[in-house]
């Protein structure tokens, strides 16, 4: 950090800052804001009936028909171990395109609520926290200042593991 001839602080960018800089989706989860690289959103849509799948993962709500291809949804509220909640008018489904392996994988991520398109400087992105073994941080690209606001930007390739990702995208091969 270095500070301007007024005195006040000026966040220099890092490595981290000049790599994640850019645009991101923001949501809500409970109190907790959070974003995902824009080009990551193929679109918001609001809730529809989802089918749910039998033995799969509390977090795996299960698939939905959009425009004739079976997609498969997850919780994030239940994915990151949050509480559950009655979905609102303001909850939405985010469909986004996650890699698995070289192929790319559509799914759908339930949200509390969608807030704004934030574009990110360099100057206003951190490194995630460090918390221990098997912490947050494995989805987590790192913190961005948005509007006097923490931003969690989250790493929607990361946010399932292997295994998860491989039982999602055969949810909707099988549909």
């Amino acid at each position: 950090m270095s500070t301007r001839h007024d005195g006040t602080a000026v966040l220099e960018s890092t490595e981290v800052g000049r790599r994640l800089a850019g645009k991101y989706m923001g949501f809500k989860l409970g109190a907790e804001n959070f974003a995902l690289e824009i080009l990551k959103v193929q679109e918001i849509i609001g809730l529809m009936n989802i089918t749910a799948v039998p033995r799969t993962p509390e977090f795996v709500r299960g698939v939905i028909n959009l425009r004739g291809k079976v997609i498969p949804v997850i919780d994030l509220r239940l994915k990151f171990g949050m509480p559950a909640k009655e979905y609102t008018e303001l909850t939405c489904i985010m469909v986004v395109q996650v890699a698995l392996n070289d192929d790319q994988v559509t799914m759908g991520v339930i949200v509390d609520q969608v807030s704004e398109v934030m574009d990110i400087k360099a100057d206003q992105v951190e490194e995630p926290p460090h918390f221990g073994a098997g912490d947050a941080g494995q989805f987590l690209l790192g913190m961005g200042k948005f509007q006097n606001t923490v931003v969690m930007l989250l790493d929607a390739d990361s946010i399932l593991t292997a295994g998860e990702m491989t039982m999602v995208d055969a949810m909707s091969d099988e549909a």
